[in-house]
């Protein structure tokens, strides 16, 4: 007991010591609600970790977002995707704040990125602002909550970055007050036979371990037979007061009779390694049911630095006749844990369950590349591209080729040729590269083209194919009709679509002058604000025209009055 006593002390002190290291009285609060988090830092998404804390906007739009402290904005980016409109600002103190998913900007802020926009006639921008340009206080309006962008609803996305290397860090760690009173819920936990000689209750397979509540609220599994190098990973979550979100858990530490093996945290990361994800998690697991297991151990591959501790990269050597406590402790920012004992007992036991091991005539080598000739299209993997060497299934068709399945993660961009030769240039100027889904339903992938072979770089094992497309994108009126009278409409609104390679390009004018209008892909809405230019004469002529990926065009002409 004593032993695990100083374990919990140790882990207690290095987790105040690094929380100490930020100012907690220099930054206001972004919004002026209460902060529920509908996500926090370092929570597992696919292919990376959540940069920043997503705060929630009472399921509506257009709070207003204030500058937690003085600065100058260093950048403005607005996109269809990522973070849609977002807002950098620079501190004097090295630190940038980063607000995402706007609806909008400030009056000023507003009139600044329209000009440019307008400039450079496209919804899409990123600027730069020169250092002092834009300045803000403390406290002032800088912008309104939206749900532009990646986003799944309304929200703001907020992170606190150092200003010189890009890293984010976790925005609670500055003072920012999320009450949290509730323990880390843990779910499932597994064993992992790691050795070619390790066993796992008789099985040389991943194994579920039962565990159950014990009256001090802590955890204790079911004991565990195994021998050889095994390792533990766990399914949990965390969650805030006032809110039913299933967000990522803050610390991790696996002990071993009372030594810490594994000792991680999302104090911060940097992007730079935010993939490497695929490597803390089991990717396979999560390909067949969802679910994230995040392993206590270090597996092939895994270049991420957010471990303080790692004695024997997590891994638990099992000696025959020995007995050991591991403990996985499950912490978050306000200090509330979740402490799982597993009891492991050293013992060999006949196998009752052994693992299937699908042995194909393609072996990869990941620290070497790999080139195959799959009859319609060549496959080139670089060096590296995969995390561990493994199996890989490969399959010819007449005109698809299939690279393995999803469930095995890809570091590195790898490249798919595929020869077009037999079709003709008709055919070829409406083809592209898609990836086959569910129901073998096409997915565009960006594709290259040079004479008659067709290429794309991606990361995404699967089917592949060679598709036409041939039906032109459709554009329809959303709020007006021909002929109509708008004097007292703020807006036009209209609906753009594809059903096969999707939207590449739009363009609208208005009596012949480029107009902005705002693309939001999650509605296939066109919206152009009557604000953004005086109209000096009764009729006007609206003209759309949009262009799907391999060039099939739609126009749509309108005449409408406005007093």
């Amino acid at each position: 007991m004593r032993i695990t006593f100083l374990g919990l002390l140790l882990f207690f002190s290095l987790t105040i010591c690094a929380q100490d290291n930020y100012p907690k009285d220099v930054f206001r609060s972004p919004l002026d609600i209460p902060l529920i988090l509908s996500g926090n830092f370092g929570e597992l998404r696919s292919n990376h970790f959540h940069s920043g804390i997503d705060i929630k906007t009472q399921q509506r739009e257009g709070l207003p977002i204030y500058a937690i402290s003085e600065g100058t904005i260093s950048r403005i980016k607005v996109s269809l995707w990522g973070y849609g409109k977002v807002i950098y600002l620079a501190h004097p103190n090295g630190y940038t704040s980063v607000y995402g998913h706007l609806q909008k900007f400030s009056p000023e802020i507003e009139a600044y990125i329209k000009k440019i926009q307008y400039e450079k006639q496209s919804f899409e921008v990123e600027v730069f602002p020169d250092f002092g340009e834009l300045k803000v206080a403390k406290g002032d309006l800088i912008a309104y909550s939206g749900n532009t962008g990646g986003s799944a609803g309304p929200h703001l996305h907020f992170e606190i970055r150092n200003s010189a290397s890009e890293m984010p860090t976790n925005p609670l760690l500055y003072g920012l007050e999320v009450r949290d009173a509730t323990n880390p819920t843990l779910l499932e936990l597994f064993a992992y036979p790691l050795s070619s000689d390790a066993q796992i209750n008789q099985s040389n397979d991943m194994a579920q371990i039962n565990f159950t509540k014990q009256s001090d609220g802590s955890f204790l599994a079911d004991k565990v037979m195994a021998s050889g190098t095994i390792g533990f990973g766990f399914n949990a979550y965390d969650r805030q007061d006032m809110a039913a979100n299933k967000n990522g858990v803050f610390s991790v530490q696996q002990l071993v009779n009372g030594q810490v093996y594994t000792d991680f945290n999302f104090e911060k990361f940097s992007f730079t390694e935010t993939r490497y994800i695929n490597t803390l998690i089991d990717y396979d697991y999560f390909g067949k049911y969802r679910k994230w297991i995040t392993k206590c151990f270090k597996s092939p591959g895994n270049n991420l630095t957010i471990y303080n501790t790692l004695k024997n990269d997590g891994k638990i050597v099992v000696d025959e006749g020995m007995s050991y406590q591991v403990e996985i402790l499950l912490k978050d920012l306000s200090n509330n844990i979740t402490r799982l004992v597993i009891p492991v007992e050293g013992k060999k036991l006949p196998l009752k369950v052994i693992k299937e091991t699908n042995k194909t005539d393609t072996y990869i080598i990941a620290s070497k590349p790999n080139n195959y000739d799959l009859g319609a299209a060549k496959v080139y993997f670089p060096a590296n591209t995969f995390y561990e060497d493994f199996y890989m299934d490969l399959k010819k068709g007449n005109d698809t080729v299939t690279i393995h399945n999803g469930r095995m993660p890809a570091h590195r961009n790898f490249t798919i040729t595929f020869d077009a030769t037999k079709y003709s240039e008709e055919d070829r100027s409406k083809m592209f590269i898609a990836r086959l889904g569910n129901r073998l339903k096409p997915s565009y992938t960006s594709t290259y083209r040079r004479d008659n072979t067709f290429t794309t770089r991606t990361k995404n094992l699967g089917t592949y194919a060679l598709v036409k497309d041939t039906i032109a994108p459709q554009i329809r009126s959303k709020n007006f009709k021909d002929k109509q009278w708008l004097t007292n409409y703020r807006y036009l609104s209209l609906t753009i679509s594809d059903d096969l390679s999707g939207i590449d390009t739009y363009t609208a004018t208005l009596n012949g002058d480029w107009i902005l209008m705002e693309y939001e892909t999650k509605n296939n809405t066109l919206t152009y604000n009557f604000d953004d230019k005086i109209l000096d004469q009764k009729q006007c002529e609206l003209k759309v025209v949009v262009t799907d990926n391999v060039g099939n065009t739609s126009t749509f002409t309108s005449t409408f009055y406005r007093n």
